[in-house]
């Protein structure tokens, strides 16, 4: 059988070795390379992706895993010439791929250009060397995202900034007020912009001229507001006034500025928005005993804020272990460095995930393991017998535990004194059983034993037959 005669259905079945020889051969059909194109192997698609046969549709779909092979595929130029607009019939994910190949050819960029999809053409806008010519025509796509785009290139003519900083869309403007080319009169138009999204992105600029800044200040958007409330080059009495506004948002922004007076901070531990509050909660400066205060706020976004910190006073922890959500009090028992009496109270924790939590503690310390060990609940006794170093006092107990599953657990244990392996090995559990079974230090005898055991999973394990 020759290649052309393969059924195109069942060429993905076709080994690797067979697959890649077909898709390699001069004559292989159109219909054997679309079906090939599907096969599993990416070297096989590949080898698709650079025969002059594919179809056009079908190098569509592998453009956008296999760019650079089907930018090489040498029947591309008869394709062109058949037909000029191709380009058109790719998926947009597979024209974005051909874009990103560093050096395309100036027709894949035509095509990108004249493409319906405007990610394609967005894409496009955002592809380093374009000439003068295709950015300006961008510059003017009915697309805003293309325009968007097109306004965040590192270098434009300032004639184009100008024209962007007008666009009827306010993302394309947003993307013109961060422009460190930006012209100062044209600045000072978006400080008067309609959308507070792009006065809070001019608010946002480093070098803002003092005078926008105080413009800025009498803006009735809060966001505009809580952005200037970060800043740290504002007047004093700006500052100040921002810091007590009405708006609990720009009041928690001014907590976020790199240094704020003390008695700010004082003021925002007594604030009654809890945004305040956490924003507090999250500050480098604040004091132990701020942060224990915050610890045991009515809110739980102040108390989650303080789980961020990993410099709470131990007071702050302990007054946090009394949430009553148990994700907090879980954050907390999986935390490193916990003082002597942090454990000691997560041990009396009602929540027994909790305990089962600290039963795997590297620092739990014997006494501790010791007491989880005689847990009422079963989960946090199996979780003992999981300890690195349980100790042979723990062992003991939890291979006589009245629940069969942590007797299993206890089982499993590689520093199981011997002398529990005959009792173990005739636990009236065949979960118990086949787990000494399974051990590689069991004695012969006990092996023997286990091996005529009642149950077929036990003397299996045991090396016996079923």
């Amino acid at each position: 059988m020759t290649f052309s005669e393969l059924d195109p259905r069942s060429l993905t079945a076709l080994g690797v070795d067979g697959a890649l020889e077909a898709a390699g051969h001069t004559r292989a059909t159109s219909d054997t390379l679309s079906g090939l194109s599907a096969h599993p192997d990416s070297r096989v698609r590949a080898r698709v992706a650079r025969h002059p046969n594919t179809p056009p549709e079908v190098l569509g779909t592998l453009a956008a895993a296999f760019p650079r092979d089907v930018l090489e595929n040498p029947g591309l130029p008869l394709i062109r010439l058949a037909r000029p607009s191709f380009l058109g019939m790719f998926p947009p994910e597979g024209v974005v791929a051909l874009l990103g190949v560093p050096d395309v050819p100036n027709w894949v960029l035509d095509g990108a250009a004249r493409h319906e999809d405007f990610g394609v053409r967005t894409a496009l806008a955002g592809r380093a060397g374009l000439s003068a010519e295709r950015v300006a025509s961008l510059a003017a796509d009915a697309g805003w995202q293309v325009r968007e785009a097109v306004a965040k290139r590192p270098q434009l003519p300032e004639p184009l900034v100008r024209q962007l900083a007008a666009d009827d869309d306010y993302d394309v403007r947003k993307a013109v007020a961060v422009r460190p080319d930006l012209p100062t009169d044209t600045l000072r138009e978006l400080v008067k912009d309609l959308h507070g999204l792009v006065r809070s992105s001019v608010a946002r600029r480093l070098d803002l001229p003092l005078d926008c800044l105080l413009t800025l200040t009498l803006d009735s958007d809060p966001d505009v507001l809580a952005t200037l409330a970060r800043r740290m080059d504002l007047p004093g009495n700006v500052r100040a006034w921002l810091a007590a506004h009405e708006q609990p948002l720009v009041r928690a922004a001014a907590l976020q500025a790199w240094r704020v007076p003390a008695d700010w901070l004082a003021r925002a531990e007594l604030d009654a928005d809890s945004d305040v509050r956490a924003a507090l909660a999250r500050r480098p400066d604040a004091t132990p005993e701020t942060l224990t205060q915050l610890s045991g706020d009515e809110s739980e976004g102040v108390r989650r804020a303080l789980l961020e910190r990993n410099d709470l006073p131990e007071a702050a922890i302990l007054a946090l272990l009394r949430s009553p959500e148990q994700d907090i009090r879980l954050h907390i028992a999986s935390a490193e460095g916990l003082t002597d009496t942090v454990l000691d109270t997560l041990l009396s924790d009602t929540d027994p995930s909790i305990r089962t939590l600290l039963s795997v503690r590297p620092d739990i310390g014997a006494a501790r393991l010791a007491r989880l060990a005689a847990d009422d609940n079963a989960e946090v006794r199996r979780a003992v017998a999981y300890a690195e170093t349980p100790g042979e006092a723990v062992l003991t107990r939890l291979a006589a535990d009245p629940n069969a599953g942590v007797r299993r657990a206890a089982a499993l244990h590689v520093q199981l004194p011997a002398q529990l392996l005959p009792t173990l090995a005739r636990d009236p559990d065949e979960g118990v059983r086949m787990m000494i079974a399974g051990r590689a230090d069991l004695p012969e005898d006990l092996r023997d034993l286990l091996r005529a055991d009642p149950d077929p999973s036990v003397r299996l394990d045991a090396g016996g037959t079923a």
